[in-house]
């Protein structure tokens, strides 16, 4: 039996929506390994933005992979994904062996330190369905996390630790947003792999 099944895990939101946190799935050693082909062997590309028309570049870097040619949009850009690297296939299958959950698709996120972040936001793009399960496996630097919910304001905060796994569940991206605020604490890097499905229609 999984300790770490979701029947064992407290939902760390207090109502209208779901989120487990796993904590470290795999070992100092491991989350290494990972972090170094990541930066390594991922296509890595600044994210871009187009908000009220004007065009924005982030220091952050992005990569979008997938079982198909998936097309993403969100921030009014478009992705395309590129097929999964070894790596990649390696964690998604450790991914959903440990969150009982399927994925076809994988956003990356590269902060090169705490001063890059990610502001408030739900991924509530259609392509993702109505009530989508989306993890974050996280490797480098441990970084705080907050919830926010949208009528109540009320938010839950934790640090997500390196080789760790949080699962986002049922209606958590109708009700809440959530940030990675940024710090200049953090001076080192870290890498988050975002597992995802992309609906089907029209592929």
């Amino acid at each position: 039996m999984d300790l770490f099944s979701q029947n064992t895990l407290n939902n760390l939101l207090p109502f209208d929506g779901t989120v487990h946190y796993y904590g470290k799935i795999l070992s100092p050693e491991q989350s290494q390994h990972y972090f170094d082909k990541l930066r390594e062997n991922i296509e890595w590309q600044h994210d871009e933005a187009v908000i009220y028309g004007r065009h924005y570049t982030t220091k952050r870097k992005v990569a979008w992979y997938g079982d198909k040619p998936y097309e993403y949009t969100y921030s009014n850009t478009t992705k395309r994904a590129l097929p999964w690297t070894e790596e990649l296939m390696q964690l998604k299958q450790l991914v959903e062996e440990k969150s009982g959950e399927n994925f076809n698709s994988c956003l990356l996120n590269l902060y090169h330190d705490g001063n890059e972040g990610m502001a408030w936001h739900s991924d509530g793009e259609p392509a993702l369905g109505e009530r989508p399960t989306i993890t974050s496996l996280t490797f480098g630097a441990e970084r705080k996390f907050s919830f926010k919910h949208k009528e109540t304001k009320q938010t839950v905060s934790l640090v997500l630790e390196n080789g760790s796994l949080l699962v986002m569940r049922d209606h958590t991206q109708t009700h809440w947003l959530h940030r990675l605020p940024p710090t200049k604490k953090i001076t080192r890097p870290r890498i988050s792999l975002t597992f995802r499905t992309i609906l089907e229609i029209g592929y």
